[in-house]
């Protein structure tokens, strides 16, 4: 009787040590080892711990589904605005009050209703054989669509999440027609059918396989700064292009890595604290130097690679309209055949 008696004082205690605890659960589709110094930082600053949970993004929005009001996770970071739409079809996500994070994030980088916020930004540009093509510093992606590019073009697949946000950035700012329009073009001059990551599409044009390529920024920066002897020399063949610069033009499309807290998060202060620290120019480097994407805070600086890339107009679309208008850009994409 004593020893069950101890047993049970002993398991109050680390019970009630454990609820004492300053936390922050996080559930995270981000993998790269600098968020993991990120947050090891935070805890060094704040004193509260931070519990991850790493998993691919519909997986971990399933979770939080099936773990219902028991959930213990405050915070979901995933990578592209459409799947931040999943999450908040699914429902799982409550609204953010932090008058922090509205000065720090751009009004287009914000859920409008505030259910998450924008970490970092994402270009999907365009890479070129600048020996290939006239005038490649003023193409746009509408260009990509022009007969003179007929069997030069190279992009991966329709069911890659990147690519279904450019299509339905289209859809937001030149109409659907416009853009069912555009895909047709587009897959008409296909060099080749879609195949492989931004990477190998990067390689494809270095090798002379097409001339053009649609790529996210970071795959081309990332090549140009490591050790891949292969990599390296693909990189210094190809030129990354921020489409529609000239003066009527609406800017790149960009899209974005971030987070929202969760409706049934038990450590809702802490959650908020988490993301105001994630937005400082401190926190931001390590988005930064982790895969060479922008900063969604201004006031931090980019990486050198970056700044060699050259400064950019952005297109001022809210990023939400990537994932309110997926199911669309979807339908547009299969009506073109592209597959």
């Amino acid at each position: 009787m004593k020893s069950n008696m101890l047993l049970l004082i002993v398991f109050s205690m680390l019970f009630i040590s454990c609820s004492d605890q300053e936390e922050v659960n996080v559930y995270s589709a981000r993998h790269y080892d600098t968020d993991q110094e990120l947050y090891a930082e935070f805890t060094e600053k704040t004193g509260i711990e931070v519990n991850l949970i790493e998993g691919g993004s519909d997986e971990l929005i399933e979770r939080v589904r099936s773990e219902g009001v028991n959930s213990p996770a405050d915070i979901l970071i995933t990578v592209d605005a459409g799947r931040l739409w999943r999450a908040e079809e699914a429902d799982i996500l409550q609204p953010i009050e932090s008058e922090i994070l509205e000065e720090r994030i751009p009004s287009e980088f914000r859920h409008p209703d505030g259910l998450w916020v924008s970490l970092s930004k994402r270009v999907r540009g365009i890479v070129v054989n600048p020996e290939a093509v006239e005038n490649y510093e003023e193409l746009t992606y509408e260009d990509l669509a022009d007969p003179r590019f007929e069997g030069r073009v190279c992009v991966r697949s329709s069911n890659n999440i990147y690519n279904q946000s450019l299509v339905a950035s289209m859809v937001e700012t030149i109409g659907a027609d416009a853009t069912e329009e555009w895909a047709e073009g587009l897959v008409a001059n296909f060099a080749r059918d879609p195949q492989g990551g931004d990477r190998d599409q990067i390689r494809a044009v270095a090798v002379g396989a097409c001339d053009v390529a649609i790529s996210n920024h970071y795959y081309l920066a990332v090549m140009m700064t490591g050790d891949d002897e292969a990599d390296l020399e693909a990189a210094s063949k190809v030129e990354f292009v921020f489409p529609n610069q000239g003066e009527n033009e609406r800017g790149a499309h960009i899209n974005v890595s971030g987070a929202g807290i969760l409706k049934n998060s038990p450590n809702k202060d802490n959650a908020v604290r988490f993301l105001e620290y994630l937005t400082t120019p401190e926190a931001q480097k390590y988005f930064i130097s982790g895969n060479n994407e922008y900063p969604v805070n201004d006031e931090a600086e980019i990486a050198e690679v970056l700044q060699g890339f050259g400064e950019f107009k952005s297109d001022a679309v809210n990023v939400s309209a990537l994932g309110r208008n997926n199911p669309e850009a979807i339908q547009i994409m299969d009506r073109a055949g592209w597959r």
